[in-house]
């Protein structure tokens, strides 16, 4: 790492992350672990995973420098993902770590909120701004279709402890899926309002392990929207001040709660996409639907300056294509799992 970097060095380091179609990246999702303590069947299997081993992840202090450095160069937001990160031991320490990184102005987390109640006060005091919790249903039965194991009431649970800890920004994350989720839409919207929280529904993508998705299981946002004009109201758009936000958000006519559509299967927004993907074992992707990566990791147990790790990730984002990892928009499958990505 250079002592006193020069004014040109630094000139250059500064330039923000911009790919060839003109998309400047200030969005980092960070992967902490592969592991989780469900198996949601649109992310991960069942059985007979393989799982990185620990000395293959990227410490606390490899993952603070790979933002400290890129933060330079624009990034200033930052989502915590797994797996479930909350599986990570100490993970409030490393959340800590990036807040006192001066350029991050937001840090959020997505966790499926089993073991939310117990880490929610220590999340908050560590400096997490927000939480995006996945809710796909309030039903136990259909929470056992969906991970193939029980425990909705721990998530309602964490949910309950992130309000009482103090965190005012939660947003609920559905998977829409065809034949399975319409019936808990409305009673998601309705429990959204009760809560005063923003709900999202995301389209089921093509990132399941098992490789069972076919574009007929995709419950599209029209569709999740008319389900919920006709049974709990009406909606009206809202402002979208970041065009970079993947949902398009509504408010009920009543002004209580927010619902959001992403519909990333049948409208792609490709065109606004800020985002850069970080997993758990340091390589950098700059599609979720990519199968190319860059090597952050070597650079750093290697002994590369902060210069040559910038680099690496500005490789990465001026390969970036159009589309979801092509040239088009269309999906095609990842030889990754979600769960092998990070959210």
């Amino acid at each position: 790492m250079p002592v006193n970097p020069s004014s040109a060095d630094q000139c250059i380091a500064s330039q923000p992350l911009t790919d060839s179609f003109g998309r400047v990246h200030r969005n980092l999702r960070i992967s902490v672990t592969d592991r989780c303590n469900i198996r949601c069947f649109y992310c991960m299997p069942n059985e007979n995973i393989r799982f990185r081993p620990r000395a293959e992840l990227l410490t606390f202090q490899e993952i603070e420098r790979f933002v400290r450095v890129v933060s330079a160069a624009g990034i200033n937001k930052i989502r915590i993902t797994g797996g479930e990160p909350l599986l990570r031991k100490d993970l409030p320490k490393l959340i800590e770590m990036l807040r006192a990184i001066p350029a991050i102005e937001d840090i959020a987390m997505t966790t499926n909120g089993i073991l939310l109640d117990q880490y929610a006060v220590a999340l908050r005091d560590a400096g997490l701004d927000r939480l995006n919790i996945s809710l796909d249903t309030l039903d136990e039965q259909t929470f056992k279709k969906i991970t193939r194991r029980s425990g909705i009431d721990r998530v309602l649970n964490g949910i309950a402890a992130a309000q009482a800890t103090g965190f005012e920004n939660i947003r609920l994350n559905a998977i829409a899926i065809k034949g399975l989720t319409e019936t808990e839409i409305s009673p998601l919207a309705k429990f959204a309002q009760a809560q005063n929280m923003n709900l999202r529904f995301i389209e089921f993508m093509p990132l399941d392990a098992d490789g069972k998705w076919k574009e007929e299981d995709v419950l599209t946002g029209d569709r999740i929207r008319e389900i919920l004009t006709s049974e709990v109201g009406e909606l009206r758009p809202c402002d979208r001040p970041d065009l970079s936000q993947p949902a398009v958000e509504y408010e009920f006519a009543g002004g209580r709660g927010r619902i959001g559509l992403i519909n990333s299967v049948s409208q792609p927004f490709c065109s606004t996409c800020n985002r850069l993907r970080l997993t758990a074992e340091g390589q950098v992707r700059n599609c979720l639907f990519s199968d190319a990566e860059w090597d952050a990791r070597a650079v750093i147990r290697e002994g590369g300056s902060d210069a040559m790790l910038l680099q690496r990730v500005r490789e990465g984002v001026l390969a970036k294509k159009r589309g979801h990892g092509k040239d088009s928009i269309e999906f095609a499958p990842t030889a990754r799992a979600m769960y092998q990505i990070g959210g």
